[in-house]
């Protein structure tokens, strides 16, 4: 049987990909030690998983509203007015099943056959593909690790054409760890004002999780309000990874589009999630700050150990819990069996030698890079550096 064309036009996660054939060794019964998935190896805060239980006591189990329960969507108005000072409307929140979700509500409400969308590298894995299911061209802007893996105005500037739809990135950034500034998104926003035609998507999941001082998001600049999705969620700084559940704030119109779109594919998420999203989004913090406390320590002892492999260049992430090392020193080695070729490569062979899985950094628009999370225990953390460092210094 002959499948839809649509299937071609993108891949599967290489993320995914790569934490499926770790768990194929593992169940192997080799010992794979997991630096490739993007989750907190955190259980869900204790008074989120209570308020999940009164839900289920309470018989909160029949369908939900598309864009979510109206106490729910107020939660997140009520986040994004205590933590962002940004004001908005329930109708201008649409609740999701996880923010890949609410990306690609957004990225199908907005973009077009033939639309140009803008995307900084290195860039999370799905949001090309989205595009590309959209039937949009992505317009990648190189970054370089010299300047943290952010853009400036002026290569913002340069990469609009009338053909600009979208631009999509985010802050903390999904694999690099860059955070932008007030000031550098305030330079964004100058640049944008001047072309009122192009909408932005500010993917936010990682804002708690934050090395560098409060999160700002790019929906402060009011003159923006109009045409900016904010795409956030509880997966990252709620340890709720399972729960599914994202959201977007954007203008009524957009939410209105989105909330279209999603009827069609999966109607309203998950009732219990939702009950529990009320009280993780108006609740104590200090859980959620824990967490960030310990990925600190963490970061902290990654890049001691990084620094004792040769070859290895490592820029320090300012947020999420990821390092993007470039380890393009070691293409074209080998151990005699195995030759080095690009990123794919690397990551292949740390894994099938040192039993360490990661993601190759061309996933992400970056082929000089590998991801590696440490959102695993400092023992394993320590374990998994010393197995890499011995793989690579069997190359030559």
């Amino acid at each position: 049987m002959k499948l839809s064309s649509l299937l071609e036009r993108f891949s599967e996660p290489e993320t995914l990909k790569m934490a499926k054939l770790g768990r194929e060794l593992r169940a192997q019964g080799i010992d794979v030690i997991d630096l490739s998935i993007g989750e907190p190896d955190f259980d869900t805060p204790e008074h989120i998983k209570q308020a999940a239980i009164k839900a289920i006591n309470d018989n909160w189990s029949h369908y939900t509203p598309v864009a979510g329960f109206a106490d729910a969507r107020e939660a997140v108005c009520t986040k994004l007015k205590r933590d962002n000072d940004l004001v908005y409307k329930p109708e201008e929140i649409v609740l999701s099943t996880g923010a890949k979700q609410s990306l690609a509500n957004a990225i199908l409400a907005l973009v077009d056959d033939g639309d140009d969308v803008i995307i900084p590298t290195p860039y999370w894995v799905t949001y090309s593909e989205l595009v590309k299911i959209a039937r949009g061209k992505v317009v990648e802007i190189r970054t370089t690790p010299q300047a943290k893996f952010k853009i400036s105005a002026e290569e913002l500037e340069a990469a609009i054409t009338p053909k600009t739809k979208v631009f999509l990135f985010s802050s903390p950034c999904n694999p690099s760890g860059a955070v932008y500034s007030k000031e550098e998104l305030e330079a964004l926003a100058a640049v944008f004002k001047k072309h009122p035609e192009i909408a932005i998507i500010s993917d936010e999941i990682y804002e708690y999780i934050n090395y560098v001082g409060k999160h700002e998001s790019i929906a402060q600049f009011e003159e923006l309000r109009d045409r900016i999705i904010i795409v956030n969620g509880l997966s990252k700084g709620f340890a709720m990874t399972g729960w599914r559940l994202g959201y977007t704030a954007a203008p009524v119109e957009i939410s209105k589009a989105m909330e279209k779109l999603q009827g069609q594919f999966t109607s309203g998420t998950n009732s219990i999630t939702q009950k529990a999203t009320v009280t993780a989004l108006t609740a104590d913090l200090t859980p959620t700050f824990d967490m960030t406390k310990e990925f600190t320590r963490r970061k902290t002892r990654v890049l001691e150990l990084i620094k004792e492999i040769p070859g290895i260049q490592c820029s320090e992430p300012d947020g999420a819990f990821y390092i993007f090392p470039d380890v393009s020193s070691y293409y074209g080695k080998t151990d005699g069996v195995n030759t080095i070729k690009d990123s794919a490569d690397f990551c292949m062979y740390i894994l099938n030698t040192a039993h360490v899985s990661s993601v190759m950094g061309a996933a992400f628009g970056e082929p000089n890079c590998v991801r590696f999370s440490f959102a695993n225990s400092i023992e394993n953390i320590e374990k998994a550096w010393v197995r890499i460092k011995n793989a690579l210094s069997k190359l030559n």
